[in-house]
């Protein structure tokens, strides 16, 4: 199970990351101060619309690149990504962190990352990574 102090440590790795709470109070990350991913519990209109399918776990909010990468991870994992009409429209999904594996952990918030940074930062950080697998 992952834990918020995984989705920090993974997070503020990232560069120009910064931690700062969102408008409610929790913790949301950002680069540039734009917010790439944030706890995101659940309000009553989510619970309203979700009924006894609601999760009752931790929720991590994640920008995803756009409204095609998001329905592509509703249909690969429901068990583990969901979202709820407050998304409809928006490029973002809601993360089950005691259903998702640390290593996909690591791919969703650094996806949410290049989502968010500006081009140039994006492309430094790409560069200094190297050649990736696939």
């Amino acid at each position: 199970m992952a834990s918020w102090d995984d989705v920090r440590r993974i997070a503020l790795a990232l560069p120009e990351t910064t931690e700062r709470a969102s408008y409610d109070g929790l913790p949301a990350w950002r680069v540039r101060d734009k917010p790439f991913v944030w706890e995101r519990p659940l309000r009553r209109a989510d619970l309203g619309a979700l009924g006894a399918a609601a999760p009752d776990g931790p929720l991590l909010g994640v920008r995803v690149a756009d409204l095609g990468v998001k329905d592509a991870l509703l249909a690969d994992d429901p068990s583990v990504y969901l979202t709820t009409p407050h998304f409809d429209g928006y490029p973002a999904v809601l993360v089950r962190l005691d259903r998702i594996s640390p290593s996909e952990l690591i791919e969703v918030i650094t996806e949410a990352w290049y989502a968010r940074a500006p081009k140039r930062l994006a492309a430094s950080h790409t560069t200094e990574q190297g050649p990736t697998d696939g």
